[in-house]
């Protein structure tokens, strides 16, 4: 089975700040095989950039490819944009093209703790 890490989750995971992360999420994240959506290491940069994380984003993809095993989605691009045009719920485009990203490969779980992700997306863990 595999699972997505959104951004949180992932920064967490990298930076051993797991009592932030749910008993639920931590029990697949220990079972799945884990993806982590291109989009995701954007958002990452992104936070580093504005000093809201310490750790650049290939710093935290290399140390969690080789802790738990984490590939970078190869999902084509263009279809997960083509999911993307259906999250009609959120404006945030990073948040949209994660979900599409889970959407797009099967309706796959989703590790996050963000809350209107789980309103809109049926298979988040956290």
């Amino acid at each position: 089975m595999i699972a997505y890490l959104d951004t949180h989750a992932a920064l967490w995971l990298a930076t051993g700040n797991v009592k932030r992360i749910g008993s639920r999420a931590l029990t697949l994240i220990e079972k799945a095989d884990l993806l982590l959506p291109p989009m995701v290491l954007l958002e990452l940069e992104y936070l580093h950039e504005l000093n809201r994380s310490r750790l650049r984003a290939r710093d935290i993809l290399s140390k969690l490819e080789h802790e738990v095993g984490l590939r970078v989605c190869k999902l084509a691009f263009a279809e997960v944009a083509a999911a993307a045009l259906d999250e009609k719920w959120t404006r945030d485009p990073f948040d949209r093209m994660i979900v599409a990203q889970a959407r797009a490969n099967g309706l796959a779980p989703l590790v996050s703790g963000d809350e209107q992700i789980a309103a809109h997306y049926p298979r988040t863990v956290w």
